[in-house]
């Protein structure tokens, strides 16, 4: 059995997925990534060091804000506004983005919409180029694009009448329990589709077909997670208050390694100083 040694900066884990939907994961510390697929079983441990350095600029910092980033720059940067998170409140038309440069790269690229199967169904949203990582990130067992937009804030305004009957959230402690039972995913869509018929026509008239094109004929994705067992009973782990995360791994699902002492989601810990030990 080998040993692994290794220390850095945390980042939220690298996810990837075989054709046939087996996600493998990586441990990434600064610049160095390690396979966590093989050391199902064993006993790993991670040793938050006392050092939190902001993701965005480097500094040093007490507090993690939006995971990973010092108040300064949390409360300057536009990839921290709020709108990040409800993109259907994007300000950018209204002249007061806080990084109008940034939002031309990022905001006005082509978003999809989605219905993913996690611990249930839920809509959401990612570029088109975070497919599958979005999902794997979410512990997805199931995903199916449903609508291609413009804009950022186009996948927002989408999301905002969609869930008017479909959550939006994943619930972690469900995910966490086992996999959440399959559901016709395509059934759903066209269900969605049907009930906000006029609303979604109205949409494409306000902003041009080109801008938001629905995927009736989309197909979709299944995931499965490397999960040797379930915990029988939920108990999260926290590096602020016990520095010192000590287990056997018993499974990785989302960002979250499952371990017989507890869980943790490792994507909370952005920019800590870790030192990781198996």
């Amino acid at each position: 059995m080998r040993s692994v040694q290794l220390q850095g900066q945390l980042e939220k884990m690298a996810i990837s997925a075989t054709t046939d939907g087996a996600a493998h994961y990586e441990l990434v510390l600064g610049k160095t990534r390690t396979g966590l697929n093989a050391l199902l079983g064993q006993t790993v441990q991670l040793d938050y060091q006392g050092a939190i350095h902001c993701s965005a600029c480097g500094r040093r910092t007490k507090t993690s804000f939006a995971q990973g980033y010092c108040y300064p720059c949390f409360t300057s940067l536009a990839q921290c506004d709020s709108c990040m998170m409800s993109p259907e409140k994007c300000h950018f038309h209204l002249g007061t983005c806080r990084e109008p440069d940034w939002a031309e790269q990022v905001c006005f690229n082509e978003h999809i919409v989605y219905l993913a199967n996690s611990s249930g169904l839920k809509v959401g949203i990612t570029r088109a180029t975070q497919m599958p990582t979005r999902w794997l990130d979410q512990g997805a067992v199931q995903a199916l694009p449903i609508a291609r937009v413009a804009t950022r804030r186009l996948s927002g305004l989408l999301e905002d009448l969609f869930r008017r009957e479909v959550a939006d959230k994943t619930n972690w402690r469900a995910l966490l329990k086992g996999d959440a039972p399959l559901l016709n995913l395509a059934a759903e869509r066209d269900r969605l589709f049907g009930h906000f018929s006029g609303e979604l026509l109205a949409l494409q008239r306000e902003h041009g077909p080109a801008a938001i094109q629905l995927l009736e004929a989309s197909t979709g994705q299944h995931f499965h997670y490397p999960v040797l067992q379930y915990p029988a009973k939920i108990v999260s782990l926290n590096l602020d208050k016990t520095p010192q995360v000590r287990g056997r791994l018993l499974g990785l699902k989302g960002q979250y390694l499952l371990l017989d002492s507890g869980v943790i989601n490792l994507r909370k810990y952005t920019s800590y100083q870790v030192a990781f030990s198996a």
